[in-house]
């Protein structure tokens, strides 16, 4: 038998290949000769770096960057040298979790690090980037990163603006005289699946402010703000379009990205599944098993799971799910590839002990045995 097996991270308790290592074990122990095929999944978001760079056949880095609220942090990416790629995930400089409860406030959150993260990388050789920017902490516009990078985000004075959406409020002119040279010869490819715009009522100041500390006041004045940011980059770059999809993503680092660098946003799973060559895999396999921490009613709007199960179905393979917990809309994966899905907890227990890393590999293993030997009871595989 030939199975390939594609499954997210379970956040907080596994991550992609050890989810799909539990699984092989629990297989090996019904069809000890079985061909597996463990591969990394991925949507864009958590989780992103480590599966794809490992999928191919690239290293991990870490880097000292400045964080969002200015103070140095560590952040991991991922260098592919043979096809000269960096993989970066922006939370991993300018993230949420990176910010105190207390301390959310996102006229002082700078996206500088990322801008960091990508000159260290160009710095290392690469000059194509796989970057994925959900879960920012910040709505600056990505003007810090445009700093870092060497643009001249700059004020009345012709001294640079300070970190920060409110950097914004005193920003009077955009320049290019000191870009990294560099940066014509790279491209961006960013894993985002948000359509809003940068600003108005689905802009992201409006949207996703709040939950980075923004009160409806400073909401009205950063989106004045960042209206005036697009109107001077267009000056520079007349395809410069507040309005696009996605361009309000992260705070409106989707408008930095496709403005001054010349970015293209696309679905955090179809970079992923592309970059991994999963079809390549699947085509020949007898079974395909994915899976994700959580299946529900939102896993076939674009989650990584019913990625996989499209390519499965191309083949015409059958789709096998494991999770670590199901909800009732759940049903809604199987009209959508999924031939069947199982949750991995035994017994009832605490969601402390249930995202436990041993025992979440425990019960993954002991899950796919089961549904295996069911498999090889009933079939001819």
């Amino acid at each position: 038998m030939k199975a390939v097996i594609a499954i997210d991270s379970f956040k907080g308790s596994l991550s992609s290949f050890e989810a799909g290592n539990s699984a092989a074990e629990g297989i090996r122990r019904v069809y000890p000769d079985a061909q597996i095929e463990v591969r990394p999944l991925a949507d864009g978001g958590e989780g992103t770096v480590e599966a794809l760079t490992l999928g191919c056949a690239g290293q991990l880095t870490t880097v000292t960057v400045t964080g969002p609220l200015g103070k140095p942090v560590s952040c991991q990416y991922g260098i592919v040298d043979s096809t000269r790629t960096a993989i970066i995930e922006m939370s991993g400089a300018a993230g949420i979790t990176l910010v105190p409860d207390t301390e959310r406030n996102p006229l002082y959150t700078t996206t500088y690090g990322v801008g960091e993260v990508i000159r260290d990388a160009i710095t290392k050789g690469c000059r194509h980037f796989i970057v994925g920017i959900g879960g920012s902490a910040t709505n600056d516009g990505g003007a810090g990163m445009l700093q870092a990078l060497g643009f001249g985000l700059l004020d009345k004075t012709g001294n640079p603006v300070p970190f920060g959406a409110m950097g914004l409020e005193v920003l009077d002119k955009i320049t290019t005289d000191n870009v990294l040279p560099e940066l014509k010869d790279c491209t961006f490819r960013i894993a985002c699946d948000v359509t809003n715009t940068l600003c108005g009522e689905q802009g992201c100041s409006a949207i996703f402010g709040p939950q980075k500390g923004a009160t409806p006041a400073m909401i009205l004045q950063m989106d004045k703000w960042l209206a005036y940011y697009a109107t001077l980059a267009r000056e520079i770059f007349p395809h410069a379009n507040p309005k696009a999809a996605g361009s309000g993503a992260a705070g409106g680092l989707g408008f930095a990205f496709m403005t001054f660098l010349n970015g293209t946003l696309e679905s955090g799973i179809k970079i992923v599944l592309e970059e991994t060559r999963l079809s390549d895999y699947i085509k020949d396999a007898d079974i395909v098993v994915t899976g994700e921490g959580r299946l529900d009613g939102q896993t076939v709007m674009g989650k990584a799971p019913i990625g996989v199960a499209k390519i499965a179905k191309q083949f015409d393979k059958p789709v096998l799910a494991f999770s670590g917990c199901v909800t009732k809309d759940a049903t809604a994966c199987n009209r959508e590839g999924i031939d069947a899905f199982f949750p991995v907890l035994r017994n009832v227990v605490s969601l402390e002990d249930a995202m436990n890393p041993a025992n979440a590999r425990q019960n993954m293993a002991d899950t796919a045995e089961q549904v295996f030997r069911t498999i090889r009871t009933f079939s001819s595989l």
